[in-house]
């Protein structure tokens, strides 16, 4: 009787722990992405990238927030990150960061709405 190997898995196959796919880094070299940042792809991928860079290159060929690629590929939001600060610093992908796209409703508003909804 043969055995399966523990890295392998007869529905989804080869198995990679999320740490591999980085490096073992778990942070970027730049600025941290926030989960609601939105990213679009730059450009045409160069040779040499790994099957997650290529599908986050993907997804991103329409803008697309940091958390929204991470349900996409099914990886944490931190191997994703540092995924896309790589990306980012080979000039494959623009980041807008949401203080970019224009101001914020105060939390004084914030808070009138919220108690506008719960008096309903």
């Amino acid at each position: 009787m043969s055995e399966t190997p523990q890295w392998l898995d007869e529905e989804a196959g080869a198995f990679v722990r999320p740490y591999a796919l980085t490096r073992g880094r778990t942070r970027t070299t730049g600025e941290t992405l926030d989960l609601i940042a939105t990213v679009s792809a730059v450009g045409d991928p160069p040779g040499g990238l790994g099957p997650e860079q290529l599908a986050i290159l993907r997804a991103a060929r329409s803008p697309i927030t940091v958390a929204d690629v991470a349900v996409e590929l099914d990886l944490p939001v931190g191997v994703v990150r540092v995924l896309l600060g790589d990306l980012r610093d080979h000039g494959l992908i623009s980041v807008t960061s949401p203080n970019a796209e224009g101001p914020r409703p105060s939390e004084r508003i914030l808070k009138e709405v919220i108690n506008g909804l719960r008096a309903l």
